[in-house]
């Protein structure tokens, strides 16, 4: 299948404690509510939704098709990797009048832009000159670029000239040669357009999660919260750092170890910095986010993973933000919790 890929920056994915609950089919052990899970690709990754049904409810083939319509409605509006997407058709348009987009282009650049604008640029939706020049964009290759790439990179940057217009919903950007990437947010905000049609559809315990970033609502069939894994950052394999308990709540996670090369001795990830252009270098190898909106939960965590653990952390205490940081030291992996992570479960 042709590749839709929404992320360019590659994200590991939530390990879903209890793999019975994802596997494929239905489950009628409890004659009223039965549960159900549907699976498959979408933007380059993979999406799996697990429901419980209560009676009465729409029936398995309904639900499938009304979760896969929301998740091609994001990858159709805000893919960089199809031309007729509407955000390429937005970042091939030359003037600077104002571009209708759906309201959804519009929701997800606003968010985009408001994160930004809180972290100080850390999150920046034309950053794509600068991960084109690091290989980690479409077209792939390694090596560091020289400070004149990058300075002329920089140069094709400018997020503070992106206006959002809501009603009726429009883009506009001071400069033609302005693209933007929502990679970092378009994940996050499918799930939400999922979670919002389960609901509308009557189910009031599921679990959406696209490419790792996941909505739980409700309970389980056990009237346990759901519980997700946050994955230990190991680049080889896979394994289990810690479990949160989930309920009515997103959770997204942005890491640095499945895309990164090494140059004269210096590891270099695919997490750049849009402030310096350059590839992230600090101790922080995840960070995950919990928030009533998954859109936001996936900017966040790419944002605050730019920062680092120590700028980053007090940007989220300041927030009063639930976020677990997870940090690389020689001899292993510490955890670093803001105090809303940590009252989680209390």
């Amino acid at each position: 299948m042709p590749n839709h890929r929404l992320n360019r920056r590659l994200r590991f994915h939530a390990i879903i404690c209890g793999l019975a609950l994802l596997a494929p089919g239905c489950d009628n052990l409890s004659g009223e509510h039965y549960m159900s899970s549907y699976n498959g690709p979408t933007m380059g990754t993979q999406y799996n939704v697990t429901v419980i049904h209560p009676p009465g409810g729409p029936d398995d083939e309904q639900l499938h098709q009304a979760v896969k319509e929301q998740l091609d409605l994001v990858d159709s509006l805000m893919s960089t990797y199809r031309g007729d997407s509407e955000l390429s058709k937005f970042n091939r348009f030359d003037r600077t009048d104002w571009f209708p987009v759906s309201k959804e282009t519009a929701t997800v650049v606003a968010h985009a832009l408001e994160i930004g604008k809180l972290t100080g640029g850390a999150l920046d939706i034309t950053v794509g000159p600068l991960v084109d020049i690091w290989h980690f964009g479409p077209e792939k290759g390694r090596g560091v670029p020289d400070d004149e790439q990058i300075a002329e990179a920089l140069k094709l940057l400018g997020q503070d000239e992106i206006q959002v217009r809501p009603n009726p919903p429009a883009l506009r950007k001071a400069r033609p040669e302005i693209r933007l990437d929502l990679s970092a947010v378009a994940k996050g905000y499918a799930v939400d357009l999922v979670a919002e049609c389960l609901a509308e559809q009557g189910i009031e315990s599921f679990l959406v999660d696209v490419g790792g970033e996941v909505r739980a609502q409700g309970v389980k069939r056990t009237g346990m919260p759901w519980k997700l894994g946050v994955e230990a950052p190991v680049s080889k394999g896979r394994a289990l750092q810690t479990a949160v308990p989930l309920k009515d709540a997103s959770m997204a996670t942005s890491g640095d170890y499945r895309n990164f090369f090494e140059q004269d001795g210096t590891r270099y990830s695919h997490i750049i910095d849009p402030r310096t252009g350059r590839s992230a270098a600090h101790r922080t190898a995840s960070v995950s986010v919990l928030h009533a909106s998954c859109a936001r939960a996936d900017a966040l965590a790419t944002a605050l993973l730019v920062l680092g653990e120590e700028e980053g952390l007090a940007l989220a205490v300041e927030q009063n933000l639930p976020v677990l940081f997870i940090i690389r030291e020689d001899d292993g992996f510490v955890e670093r919790a803001t105090p809303a992570f940590e009252a989680i479960g209390e």
